[in-house]
């Protein structure tokens, strides 16, 4: 079968506009965004429910890690149900995240072919929010890893998929390096769909994402896996709500505030008026040895 050559990382266009003749200063005034919950919650096959809770940021606030800590909701209460069950989540502290205070289940796992309902009360509101967990993705044919022709030691993790025939697959991709990484981090363009290779055999590579919101491209091993690296990549399917909001999040982070590039409105499945998502993971994990 043809193989279909398909690569995650996103190219942006930045365009440099040199003003030889005249200059103006222009002053725009942005009105108060309006405060907001947002929510980021998920539901992983044969794991408990996490969610966390925080703030919006004003359109020019300053985003680190600070910022952030004075941001988080920790007096929520958030529910979890299957239609049958239903989980109170727990208030729970874990340094691995950030933010490392969230919301965790204890009575729920995820299973394939099911729906999760969602409830959220906070602040005198309720939101809620729904999805499914489909069944994860198991085309993967081959995994491995392949130095970047520039680099002696380091390169990127590619694989091969076959695609359902089914038109209509989300994915999120995940890559957690032993010793490393404590938790699975998303590689850079993580989030894609079949729509150019639905029922195809074809390749790509992933490139290795970051977990600290301060790493920058000065890092000499950003982006890369490296020699000597033993990696766990999972791959997730997801419903289409979910896929449209990652899709316009991940959108958003890679514009980097480029006031070149039009600006666009992040899509959210929560009900109520907060913003973010509540994303059912089916999941399929395989290892490779960089060498």
């Amino acid at each position: 079968m043809k193989k279909t050559h398909y690569n995650t990382f996103p190219f942006l266009l930045f365009f440099a506009f040199l003003l030889y003749s005249c200059e103006r200063n222009i002053t725009v005034d942005i009105p108060d965004s309006e405060e907001k919950l947002v929510v980021e919650g998920a539901i992983e096959q044969e794991e408990y429910p996490m969610v966390f809770l925080t703030k919006n940021l004003p359109y020019f606030g300053v985003v680190d890690s600070a910022a952030i800590i004075h941001l988080i909701v920790q007096e929520a209460v958030v529910i979890v149900s299957d239609g049958i069950t239903t989980d109170t989540l727990q208030k729970t502290f874990d340094f691995n995240y950030f933010p490392p205070i969230y919301f965790k289940g204890t009575k729920i796992k995820g299973e394939a072919g099911k729906t999760y309902f969602l409830t959220v009360i906070a602040e005198g509101k309720t939101y809620t929010a729904e999805t499914a967990i489909l069944s994860p993705p198991i085309g993967i044919d081959s995994l491995w890893f392949e130095t970047d022709k520039e680099q002696d030691s380091l390169g990127y993790l590619w694989a091969i998929y076959n695609d359902p025939p089914e038109p209509g697959n989300y994915y999120r991709l995940y890559a957690k390096r032993l010793k490393k990484d404590n938790i699975f981090i998303p590689v850079l363009g993580s989030i894609y769909d079949d729509k150019f290779f639905n029922g195809q055999e074809f390749t790509f590579s992933m490139i290795r994402g970051v977990s600290n919101i301060n790493s920058t491209e000065k890092d000499p091993e950003y982006g890369y896996f490296k020699i000597g690296d033993t990696i766990i990549s999972k791959f997730t399917s997801i419903d289409k709500a979910s896929y449209d909001f990652w899709r316009s999040a991940e959108g958003e982070m890679y514009s980097n505030g480029n006031p070149f590039l039009s600006p666009s409105q992040i899509v959210t499945n929560i009900k109520g008026g907060a913003l973010g998502v509540w994303t059912g993971y089916g999941v399929f994990t395989d290892t490779v040895i960089c060498k």
